[in-house]
């Protein structure tokens, strides 16, 4: 099996699986789901990497149920680490300085997507690299009803990581599949790009239109305060 050609050696998804086994698995996609320092991790291609490799019995040789069980419970227990993080930390998170590992723009992406889904982005955002890490931070920084969130981390644990690991297990028994993995893997990654890319545009077209009103609005502001003293001056000569 080849190698994803995209980033370091040590984040290619064959490599890690090679490496930790299912231990190794379960603890990136934990990371991933909940800590704030997993956002860079192999989530997409991992799980779609997991089930091929369980379909060929390389590396993995337990069950597709048992490994797509105990990758819903790491997702789960990984969101819900994030929620009680975001409660504990509360909106400081919004006020916390620029790192290495902690970039302030991610949270507010996250916090955008969270106020344009509502209570959906919690599973929408399991598809969206960085954004599924700091959606459930901002949740609990939102206070969001504990049920409604524990419901709906509980669909978006299993759709993202059943659903890919099962995508990757029956796809990868296909030849054409199995003999180009690493295009397959590549495009995964450029896909679960898209949905970054298309908020990325939105905001910068947002922030186009404020700093285009903003001058109109006050220009209007000075047109009306300009008013009343011309209308004064006008009565002073006419009396």
């Amino acid at each position: 099996m080849t190698s994803l050609a995209l980033g370091p050696s040590w984040l290619d998804p064959t490599y890690l699986i090679s490496t930790f086994g299912l231990i190794g698995i379960l603890a990136i996609v934990f990371a991933e789901s909940g800590l704030l320092i997993g956002f860079f991790l192999p989530g997409d291609s991992l799980l779609f990497t997991t089930g091929l490799l369980v379909a060929g019995g390389t590396y993995l040789h337990q069950p597709l149920w048992l490994v797509c069980a105990l990758i819903v419970v790491a997702a789960v227990a990984g969101d819900q680490v994030g929620y009680l993080f975001g409660r504990k930390v509360g909106p400081g998170l919004f006020r916390r300085p620029d790192s290495r590992l902690f970039k302030q723009e991610n949270v507010e992406k996250a916090a955008a997507f969270f106020d344009r889904h509502g209570p959906k982005a919690i599973v929408l955002a399991r598809f969206v690299p960085i954004v599924r890490t700091f959606t459930p931070v901002v949740a609990g920084v939102s206070a969001m009803n504990y049920r409604v969130f524990v419901l709906f981390n509980i669909i978006g644990g299993v759709l993202w990581g059943a659903g890919v690991t099962v995508l990757g297990y029956f796809l990868g028994q296909i030849p054409f599949v199995r003999d180009n993995i690493e295009a397959i893997l590549v495009g995964i990654v450029l896909v679960s790009v898209v949905p970054v890319a298309v908020e990325l545009l939105r905001a910068r077209r947002s922030a186009r239109r404020s700093g285009r009103a903003a001058p109109a609005v006050d220009a209007a502001r000075t047109d009306r305060a300009a008013a009343p003293a011309a209308g004064a001056g006008g009565r002073h000569r006419a009396g």
